[in-house]
C-alpha cells in the first residue's frame, strides 16, 4: 500500500512540476549532434559565436504550442552559417532563429527545408530573424531552392534573403505529398532583397506548389512582405496553387509580377507596386477561375504585355494544368492603377490561347496612364467581362468599352504616400498602410543599398610606366577611380577583377594601354568595369586562342556585372583570326553593358561576344547592350553577336540599342561565318536609329519567341546590304518595324 502510494505521488508531481528545460551551448558540430538527439519539449540548442563551416543541420523533436524546441544564435548575427551548408527542420513545434547563411552554398536542393526526410516534415514550426546572403550554387544554371516549405501551420517571418543569383525559386511551397496539401502556412515580414536577373527561366522569388499538384488548395497566407528589387524573371510570384491570400505586400522596383499562373480562388487583395518607371515593372497577371483582386495600389509601372499593371490572360481550350486554363469568374474590383504604361486584356490571345476571360466582373477601378497613348491594350474578345464603374483618367483604350469612361480627376498624394483621386472614392482605400523595409526583415542585418557602385571609393593617381596600373590595379579596393596620366602604361600581366573598378584617362590627352597577354583583364565574381578617356592597343598581345581584350572567367560565376566604356579606343586586335573586344563566356551574365562616344578599328574578331549560351534553354549573356555615338571601321567579325535560343517566355531580354553610330568595312572577314556586321538571335527589343553604315556586311535579326519589338530606323547607307530579317516560330510577315532607312534594296525575309 505504502509503495503505490509513493509511485501514485511520484506520477503526479512530475505531471505538476515537469522537469525544466534544458540549455545546450554547444561549440562544435560534435557537440550539436550530440545534444540534438536528447532534445524534448522546450529546450533549447545555442550555437555558440564564430564560423560554422559545412555544417549540415538536422533539427528534429516533438515541441509543444507552450514549449518549443529551440535552435538559436548564442548572439543574433554572430553565428555564421559557411561553407557547404544546410538546415533541414522535421518534427513539431520547432523554433530557428538568429542565423546567417553566408560564404557558401547548400550541398543539397535546399538551404533550409521545412522537412528532415521525406518521412519527418515539420509542421507547427517556425523560422525567424534568420539571413540568407548570396548563399548561391558555383554554377549559375545549377537550381536549388533556398527556403523549401513542407508540412502543415509552418510560419517564416522576418527573415532576410537576399542577392540569389543561380537557377531556382528562392522560396518555394511544396505539396508534392498529401501532408503538405491545405497546408496553413504563414509567409509573413519578410525582406526578400534584390534578386538580380538570371537570365533564364527559374528565377522566380517565391512560388507555391507546381502545375502538377495545381489542383489543391495550398491556403497559403503571404502577407507584408517587402519585395525589394527582384528582377529574377517575368513572374516575381509564381502562384500554382489554389485558396492562397496574398495580402499587404510591397513590391519595389521590381520587374515582373504576382502572377496566377495555376490554382483557383486565390484572393490578392491590399498589395502596394511601386515601379518608379523602371522597365517591365509589373502589377498582377490573373489566369484560371474564382481569383479575386481588390484593393490593390500600383504606380510608375512600365510593363507591358504580361507584365502590366494588370494583366488578364487568354486561355487554352480544355487546358492541361500546365498551360493557360480559361480566365472564368474573376473579381477584379476597388483598384488603383496610376502614372503606369499598360493594363492588357487577352494577353497572350493566339492560336493556342483563344479561349477570353468568362463569366467575369471588372468594377470600381481607378485607371490612369503614363502618358496620352494607349493604355489598355485589347487583344480579344472581351464581352465575357461585366466592367462597372470604372474610370479612366489619362491615356486611352484601345477599343471602346462601356463601363470605362473618360473623366478628368485631379489626384492628390495622402499621407499614406498613395494617390487618390479629389472628391471621389474610386479605387483603392485611403486606410491602405504600406509596410515600410524597417518593419521587415531582421533590425540587426543592414539592407541592400541602391545605387553606383563605382562610385564609393577613392580616386587613385597612376603615372606612366611598365606595370604600374598593374600594380595600383592590385591594391584597389570597391569602387575606386584609377585615375591615369597621359603616357603608356605597359601590362604584363591579366589583371583579375573581383570588384567594382574604373579606370579614368585624361579628356584632352592620352592614356595609352599596352598589354602582353592574351587579355588586359579578365571579369571575375564580384567584378564589374568602368572605362573612361582610355587608348588600348592590342600590339603587344600574343596569338592565343580566345583573344579578348576584356573576357570573362572560365569559370561559372554567381553574380552579375557591369561593362561601361565612355570614350575608349580600342585599336589593333589582329594578331589571330578572332580578337575580341569583349567575350561574354558561358554562365555570365551582364546586367549592362555600355559603349558611348568609343572607337574601334582593325579588329579581327567582335566588339561583343555575348552568344556563349547556345543550349537554346531561354539562356543568355547580357540583359542590356547600349551603343551610342560611336565609330566602328574595320571589324572582321560581327561587330556585335547576341544571343538567346529556345522558345521559353520568362525573360524580358536581351534588350539592344544603337544610335548615332558610324560603320565602315564591318563584317567583311573571311572568317565570319554568319557573314554579317550584327547579329542579334532572339533579342526581344532591338531599336537600331540613326546611324550610316558604309560598305559593310547585312545586319541579321532572328526573332526567336514572344512578341519582339524591333525597330529599324532612320539609318544611312552605302553599299551596305538591306537587314537580313527571320523568324523562327511565326507564321506571317517579320514583325521588325522599318522606317525612314537606306539600305540597298528591301529587307530579306
Amino acid at each position: 500500500m505504502v509503495l503505490r502510494f509513493c509511485l501514485f505521488l511520484f506520477t503526479c508531481t512530475t505531471v505538476a512540476f515537469p522537469a525544466s528545460a534544458e540549455q545546450y551551448l554547444v561549440k562544435s558540430q560534435a557537440e550539436y549532434f550530440a545534444a540534438e538527439k536528447k532534445l524534448r519539449a522546450g529546450d533549447k540548442i545555442i550555437l555558440a559565436n564564430g564560423i560554422w563551416r559545412d555544417f549540415e543541420i538536422k533539427f528534429s523533436g516533438q515541441g509543444t504550442k507552450s514549449k518549443p524546441i529551440t535552435l538559436m544564435a548564442q548572439d543574433v548575427g554572430r553565428v555564421i552559417i559557411s561553407g557547404q551548408s544546410n538546415l533541414r527542420i522535421g518534427g513539431k513545434h520547432m523554433l530557428v532563429a538568429g542565423l546567417v547563411f553566408k560564404n557558401g552554398y547548400s550541398p543539397t536542393g535546399e538551404v533550409i527545408s521545412f522537412r528532415r526526410s521525406k518521412q519527418d516534415l515539420a509542421s507547427f514550426s517556425r523560422v525567424t530573424e534568420v539571413v540568407i546572403d548570396h548563399f548561391n550554387k558555383p554554377d549559375r544554371f545549377e537550381s536549388d531552392y533556398w527556403v523549401g516549405m513542407y508540412g502543415r501551420h509552418n510560419r517564416f517571418d522576418h527573415n532576410h534573403l537576399v542577392g540569389k543569383s543561380n537557377k531556382g525559386v528562392t522560396f518555394a511551397v511544396r505539396l508534392d505529398s498529401q501532408e503538405s496539401q491545405d497546408n496553413r502556412h504563414r509567409i509573413d515580414h519578410n525582406y526578400f532583397g534584390p534578386r538580380p536577373v538570371l537570365g533564364s527561366n527559374g528565377g522566380e522569388t517565391l512560388r507555391i506548389g507546381t502545375s502538377k499538384y495545381s489542383m489543391f488548395n495550398s491556403n497559403t497566407v503571404v502577407e507584408n512582405n517587402y519585395f525589394d528589387r527582384c528582377d529574377g524573371e517575368v513572374e516575381i510570384i509564381s502562384s500554382k496553387s489554389g485558396g492562397n491570400i496574398y495580402r499587404g505586400n510591397v513590391f519595389y522596383e521590381s520587374s515582373g509580377t504576382l502572377t496566377l499562373r495555376h490554382g483557383d480562388g486565390n484572393l490578392v487583395e491590399n498589395n502596394i507596386f511601386f515601379g518608379n518607371a523602371k522597365d517591365h515593372t509589373g502589377g498582377i497577371r490573373v489566369i484560371n477561375q474564382d481569383q479575386t483582386i481588390r484593393n490593390n495600389y500600383m504606380e510608375g509601372l512600365r510593363g507591358t504585355g504580361f507584365s502590366s499593371a494588370l494583366t488578364v490572360m487568354n486561355g487554352v481550350p480544355n487546358s492541361p494544368v500546365n498551360r493557360y486554363v480559361q480566365v472564368n469568374r474573376a473579381i477584379i474590383e476597388n483598384n488603383s492603377v496610376v502614372d503606369s504604361a499598360r493594363i492588357t486584356f487577352n494577353a497572350g490571345a493566339d492560336k493556342e490561347r483563344s479561349a477570353p476571360p468568362t463569366n467575369s466582373r471588372f468594377a470600381q477601378n481607378l485607371l490612369s496612364g503614363s502618358g496620352d497613348g494607349t493604355f489598355i491594350k485589347i487583344q480579344d474578345d472581351v464581352s465575357g467581362i461585366s466592367f462597372v464603374d470604372n474610370i479612366i483618367t489619362a491615356g486611352t483604350v484601345e477599343k471602346p468599352v462601356a463601363g470605362i469612361p473618360k473623366q478628368k480627376l485631379v489626384l492628390k498624394r495622402a499621407e499614406n504616400g498613395l494617390l487618390y483621386p479629389v472628391g471621389s472614392a474610386i479605387g483603392a482605400s485611403r486606410d491602405l498602410r504600406p509596410v515600410t523595409r524597417e518593419q521587415v526583415g531582421v533590425s540587426w542585418y543592414p539592407k541592400s543599398p541602391s545605387g553606383d557602385r563605382f562610385g564609393i571609393g577613392q580616386s587613385i593617381a597612376v603615372d606612366p610606366g611598365e606595370d604600374s596600373l598593374t600594380d595600383a590595379f592590385a591594391a584597389a579596393k570597391e569602387g575606386d577611380r584609377l585615375v591615369l596620366s597621359a603616357g603608356e602604361y605597359v601590362v604584363n600581366k591579366i589583371l583579375p577583377l573581383d570588384k567594382a573598378v574604373s579606370i579614368e584617362g585624361p579628356a584632352e590627352e592620352t592614356a595609352k594601354i599596352t598589354f602582353a597577354r592574351p587579355s588586359f583583364l579578365e571579369i571575375q565574381e564580384g567584378g564589374s568595369l568602368r572605362l573612361v578617356n582610355i587608348a588600348i592597343d592590342g600590339v603587344l598581345a600574343p596569338d592565343s586562342v580566345g583573344n579578348a581584350v576584356i573576357r570573362t572567367t572560365s569559370f561559372p560565376m554567381q553574380s552579375n556585372f557591369l561593362i561601361h566604356l565612355d570614350g575608349v579606343s580600342v585599336i589593333n586586335l589582329d594578331v589571330n583570326k578572332s580578337f575580341h573586344v569583349i567575350a561574354l563566356g558561358k554562365s555570365s551574365f551582364a546586367d549592362r553593358i555600355s559603349i558611348k562616344n568609343s572607337n574601334f578599328s582593325n579588329i579581327s574578331g567582335s566588339v561583343l561576344q555575348a552568344a556563349a549560351e547556345t543550349e537554346d534553354y531561354g539562356q543568355y549573356n547580357a540583359e542590356y547592350i547600349d551603343v551610342s555615338n560611336s565609330n566602328f571601321k574595320d571589324i572582321g567579325g560581327a561587330a556585335f553577336n547576341i544571343y538567346r535560343g529556345g522558345r521559353d517566355e520568362s525573360t524580358f531580354g536581351p534588350h539592344f540599342s544603337l544610335t548615332g553610330s558610324n560603320f565602315w568595312n564591318v563584317g567583311k572577314g573571311g572568317n565570319n561565318a554568319n557573314g554579317a556586321s550584327m547579329v542579334l538571335h532572339g533579342v526581344q527589343h532591338s531599336d537600331i536609329s540613326d546611324n550610316n553604315f558604309l560598305d559593310n556586311a547585312p545586319i541579321k535579326i532572328v526573332h526567336t519567341v514572344g512578341r519582339p519589338q524591333t525597330r529599324i530606323s532612320g539609318n544611312k547607307s552605302s553599299k551596305t546590304p538591306a537587314p537580313i530579317l527571320e523568324e523562327l516560330n511565326y507564321q506571317g510577315a517579320h514583325r521588325a518595324i522599318l522606317s525612314a532607312n537606306q539600305f540597298e534594296g528591301a529587307a530579306k525575309p
